[in-house]
């Protein structure tokens, strides 16, 4: 029978590697808002990367390269119509001020509903850089000319909208900091979460079911086959019921091109 692409392995599988890297990955972000972000990049996961020595944040307040003086970055659009657009000269002012900050090259990328969806490959990806920076939007959305001139990696988190790009720039810093080497107690964490172990088809699959103790809560047991030891069944059992579970809830993912 075909294997998944990453071997599920056992608790016995524990990274040795906690030498941080000799250099960061640093991740800039641009946003109109920045009081938001420490909460979240000083706690859990993304804060242990940081610790570690894995990530290295700098959050930029857009307004600082506004050139009038209330600070102000947005405007009605042209046309008509309801909310305020984000003006060209303060966020390139911004990137390109932040972009010399460093001699790394970053990869510039704008969350937007308007983006690529984002998928765990795409942060696999993005997780192997030196160097991101994510530009935060706000209001009604950002002047086109300067989306034009920034050219960007545009990425949306779902088909839906919330009130700026904060919130979905947390979750790919969430997604990318978790994946950086030693940042996790166990190596095989992200390797075996949800879209990262596939079918022998290169279908992404979900993770399958977790028990603890006790053994029995409320007339429901833990499945017998987790208790036996025995690793080879184990494997197989979590592989069979992360391809039901995935017939079952997401079926979509069956169908997606490898």
């Amino acid at each position: 029978m075909s294997e998944p692409r990453q071997r599920l392995g056992s608790d016995k599988d524990r990274s040795t590697q906690r030498t941080p890297p000799e250099r960061p990955m640093r991740i800039d972000i641009l946003t109109i808002f920045p009081e938001m972000f420490e909460p979240i990049l000083s706690t859990s996961i993304p804060g242990r990367a940081r610790e570690f020595g894995a990530t290295d944040y700098q959050v930029h307040d857009i307004r600082r390269w506004a050139d009038n003086k209330h600070r102000k970055v947005d405007d009605r659009p042209f046309g008509g119509g309801p909310g305020m657009v984000l003006m060209c000269q303060p966020l390139v002012d911004c990137v390109e001020a932040v972009e010399a900050m460093d001699d790394r090259i970053p990869t510039r990328i704008l969350l937007t509903p308007q983006g690529e969806p984002l998928q765990q490959e795409r942060v696999g990806t993005l997780a192997r850089m030196e160097r991101l920076l994510l530009i935060a939007g706000h209001y009604e959305g950002i002047d086109e000319r300067a989306i034009e001139a920034l050219s960007p990696l545009r990425l949306s988190i779902g088909d839906f909208v919330v009130s700026g790009g904060e919130l979905p720039a947390m979750l790919l810093v969430d997604a990318i900091a978790r994946l950086q080497p030693s940042v996790l107690g166990h190596e095989l964490s992200a390797a075996e979460d949800s879209f990262s172990v596939t079918d022998q088809s290169g279908s992404p699959l979900l993770d399958c079911p977790h028990y603890t103790r006790p053994r029995s809560w409320r007339g429901r047991e833990v499945p017998e086959v987790l208790l036996g030891g025995d690793h080879a069944a184990i494997d197989e059992w979590r592989l069979q019921q992360r391809r039901e579970r995935t017939r079952r809830m997401r079926p979509d993912l069956t169908h997606r091109d490898p």
